[in-house]
């Protein structure tokens, strides 16, 4: 099996050859495949010659300043384009890209296509939390800005299916972004919301905070894409503020340095759960191949990671998962 890796609209290309490199190198059973132009693979500065590792050269990519739905039509040899034809082909496990998110979740959408009963396919990236080395998935993260009661219900059932088949977790705890914890806070749509996910059969805790989003209770996070967007950003920019503090108080003096000395692998593992590229991009479910959107700023790591979720998502087949939930969803017919 092959796994497609979009590097054209991608802030570092060469990072995300190098991390494709990696999860070739650990993975020899997956071909990895990597779309993007001849400067960019030159970018790289090194050989990237392996024996699972294929470069296939186009001679256009899609900015964030391209129109998505105009660029896919106007852009036939970009890098998504390509990408996309690529891992429609049966032989095909998944794709990465760190381009445009319009632009990939509509030729997501488009082109790889939704699965039959879905509404709106979903972007469910992964957060840590407070405990150690569990993550709560934000459903939806970015892809649907204005989204109905139902859509949300269903975004439930999605996560849920993707939160049991890849961690293993067997009754997931599903909590409803809103503005308190009581069940009839938030607006119109999140209180109806609440009463279809609520009827639905899933480990359904009620309302949820913001500020207790990453306490570790909750499993996934159900919420429109544009509190799920500001959600993920507003707690990206927090973690590098307090890290940025941090570092400033440990360099302030000559006793916090020494003190620095003796907690060094403590603040190590601290900076490394505060790193958003080691849990890296955001799956979008509901389409017919997993397809994971990755960080414009994707580094080595990231681009691994990504790559191995596409893994984990084949391996457990979760677009089958998925497609029998979403059969069975009540909110299917809403």
């Amino acid at each position: 099996m092959k796994i497609i890796v979009d590097i054209g609209g991608c802030d570092f290309p060469h990072k995300m050859i190098g991390g494709a490199l990696e999860a070739a190198a650990a993975h020899p059973d997956y071909d990895i495949v990597a779309v993007g132009t001849k400067e960019q693979f030159e970018s790289y500065g090194k050989d990237y010659t392996r024996s699972n590792f294929f470069a296939e050269y186009v001679t256009d990519v899609i900015t964030n300043d391209d129109s998505p739905t105009h660029a896919i039509r106007q852009k036939p040899n970009s890098s998504l384009v390509k990408a996309i034809s690529l891992v429609n082909e049966e032989d095909s496990a998944g794709l990465v890209s760190g381009g445009s998110t319009g632009a990939v979740l509509t030729a997501a959408t488009l082109l790889v296509g939704r699965l039959k009963g879905v509404h709106r396919p979903v972007l469910a990236g992964l957060m840590p939390t407070a405990v150690d080395g569990k993550l709560v998935c934000i459903a939806d993260s970015g892809a649907n800005v204005d989204a109905k009661p139902e859509f949300l219900a269903q975004f439930a059932v999605m996560a849920d299916l993707y939160i049991k088949a890849t961690s293993g977790i067997e009754s997931p705890v599903i909590g409803l972004l809103s503005v308190g914890s009581e069940d009839k806070k938030g607006d119109e749509r999140t209180k109806a919301a609440f009463q279809l996910i609520k009827a639905l059969p899933l480990n359904f805790a009620g309302n949820v905070e913001a500020r207790d989003a990453l306490n570790g209770v909750y499993d996934v996070i159900v919420c429109d894409g544009f509190s799920g967007n500001v959600l993920v950003k507003s707690t990206e920019g927090t973690a590098k503020l307090v890290m940025g503090k941090l570092k400033g108080a440990i360099k302030s003096s000559l006793r916090s340095k020494i003190g620095a000395l003796f907690m060094k692998k403590s603040l190590y593992n601290l900076k490394s759960a505060m790193d958003y590229h080691a849990y890296g991009g955001a799956p979008f479910l509901g389409v017919k191949k997993p397809v994971v959107k990755t960080h414009g700023s994707s580094n080595e790591l990231s681009t691994r990671v990504s790559i191995e979720n596409v893994i984990r998502m084949h391996e457990h087949d979760i677009v089958s998962a998925i497609a029998a939930g979403v059969a069975t969803d009540a909110t299917t017919e809403a």
